[in-house]
């Protein structure tokens, strides 16, 4: 679990390099410590999720800009969305969560 921690950090502090450039016009401007941000609060997130047994990391899309989380994906019940939602919040730097979890079971 370890080594996974480690091998999806550096992958997400090597990307993060590119959450400064430009889009197109109107798309909102992120300094590197923002997006280095937006991937710590995403990994810490995936690594809770895939660490607990009723939730599937895989199964659960996380989208964070400028700490604000967007979840897609599936869960089993209305419980487990809620769990999943809460796991979000409960990660530092997180403002705001967007729960688009669709309840399959």
């Amino acid at each position: 679990m370890m080594k996974k921690l480690l091998i999806a950090s550096m992958v997400a502090v090597g990307l993060a390099g590119c959450g400064a450039m430009q889009g197109g016009s109107g798309a909102p401007q992120r300094s590197v410590g923002q997006a280095i941000d937006d991937v710590t609060i995403g990994t810490k997130l995936k690594a809770a999720l895939a660490a607990d047994p009723q939730l599937s990391a895989l199964k659960i899309n996380v989208d964070t800009t400028q700490g604000n989380v967007r979840l897609k994906g599936e869960v089993k019940s209305l419980a487990l969305r809620k769990k999943a939602e809460d796991l979000a919040r409960s990660i530092e730097g997180v403002k705001s969560v967007d729960n688009q979890l669709i309840i399959t079971g």
